[in-house]
């Protein structure tokens, strides 16, 4: 009897999950796992955690939707708590696992943690494989080697757009074989050492975790409302859910595919026809893969001070005291305190409002672009690593930004986007 483990991380989803699909292939049954990594919880060198609240609350949803959906299919998920290199071991020697199979990380941490967890698996003479699930397109199929890719998005994308094709996506599969799986139990708040803070009511969506939701999501913004269609005219947009896709937090925790986005977007655009909107949503997707390609050609660099640039121009400061206003939304500017605010009470911001909240930070205040961006690290529900971090080097001016030192206009930026000033209304009353 051939016993393999899945180790579940940012990929809690079922379809389009080659990881899986393998395993269920190449082997007689299969021990679907998610290790909640201490790790993850910890407080950063900035004085953040890692994971806040908000995050916790949508993991914990997407978990329980993975477990009923793995449980209809015959199988279930197995949750432990703990150091991954530590916690699967121990399962591999219980049920006697022959192989590992999880999704390939790129980011320094999370690479380190592959590699230990690697090293204690091979101890025990079992195999570690890895696949590539989080992106448009595969690594494997871009039109130039990852220490070549350009550092510059658009010449990026014009040469991959040209010559790359996106892989086909993988079904859901319609059996699981598994030994009995231990009733699902979820760690608590206290257990990872976070309090329990509630969504405030103006939050823009309430965003469930899952696949079921992300899919549930996908369908509204495509087919009940065909938002999608005006995406690229409302996408700066700073209330309500339909300004843009929201896709991002599931995509975050890969409760939903790149490749199963784009199939579902070419269906739509035979039915109702494409247009530059239909197209802008694949261009987002594609910035979503410049950036986890770019952590792989520069490693640890986008956790340095000076980034991917050889000089910096902004200041390693810290100040308590302005930080703690660009925080609790008490700076001298009303459209960065509305965001600020926004973002500490609910998790989510607007993209417009990440980079000028962003902006306010380097060049308004001068400090330390990587304090920000390890706020956001702490509060985001969307939170993903090359996309937080990529996107907060290039606003600081040390990432893939061609033109240099990106500086925001706040004032006509608050003016331009909030004309009839609703958005700081709603945040500030």
């Amino acid at each position: 009897m051939k016993t393999t483990l899945v180790w579940f991380k940012t990929d809690l989803r079922l379809h389009d999950n080659e990881t899986l699909i393998k395993a269920i292939t190449s082997s007689d049954e299969i021990i679907p796992v998610y290790c909640f990594d201490e790790a993850q919880f910890e407080t950063t060198k900035f004085g953040f955690k890692k994971t806040g609240s908000f995050r916790t609350q949508f993991l914990f949803e997407s978990l329980i939707d993975l477990d009923a959906s793995l449980r209809k299919l015959g199988s279930g998920l197995l949750v432990v708590k703990g150091k991954p290199e530590e916690e699967l071991p121990k399962i591999v020697q219980q049920y006697k696992v022959s192989k590992v199979y999880a999704k390939r990380e790129v980011s320094y941490e999370e690479k380190q943690t592959e590699i230990l967890v690697q090293n204690e698996l091979f101890k025990l003479k079992c195999e570690f494989q890895s696949f590539s699930t989080s992106t448009l397109y595969h690594a494997e199929d871009l039109p130039f080697s990852i220490k070549d890719i350009p550092d510059v998005f658009t010449s990026f994308r014009k040469k991959t757009e040209k010559d790359a094709i996106i892989r086909t996506a993988f079904d859901v599969p319609v059996k699981i074989q598994s030994p009995e799986i231990p009733e699902f139990k979820l760690p608590t708040f206290e257990d990872l050492n976070l309090e329990f803070t509630a969504i405030d009511k103006r939050a823009s969506i309430k965003f469930k975790g899952g696949e079921t939701e992300a899919i549930n999501r996908l369908n509204h913004y495509f087919y009940k409302t065909k938002c999608i269609s005006e995406y690229k005219e409302t996408r700066n947009g700073l209330i309500g859910a339909d300004y843009s896709s929201k896709f991002s937090a599931w995509l975050a925790l890969g409760c939903i595919s790149p490749r199963f986005i784009n199939n579902e977007l070419k269906k739509y655009e035979s039915q109702f026809g494409a247009n530059e909107s239909t197209y802008w949503l694949v261009f987002e997707l594609l910035w979503r893969d410049f950036f986890r390609f770019m952590f792989k050609k520069h490693q640890t660099k986008f956790f340095l001070y000076k980034g991917i640039q050889s000089e910096k121009v902004n200041s390693k400061s810290l100040n308590e005291k302005l930080l703690s206003q660009w925080i609790n939304g008490a700076t001298p500017s009303d459209f960065v305190n509305a965001n600020m605010l926004e973002l500490k009470l609910t998790g989510f911001m607007s993209n417009r409002g990440r980079q000028n909240v962003a902006s306010y930070f380097c060049n308004e205040l001068n400090m330390d672009w990587r304090i920000g961006a390890a706020y956001f690290e702490q509060q985001l529900i969307d939170y993903d690593v090359c996309s937080n971090w990529g996107n907060w080097a290039y606003l600081a001016g040390v990432g893939n930004d061609p033109r240099g030192h990106r500086w925001f206009n706040i004032e006509k930026q608050a003016s331009d986007y909030d004309r009839n000033k609703a958005y700081r209304k709603l945040w500030l009353k």
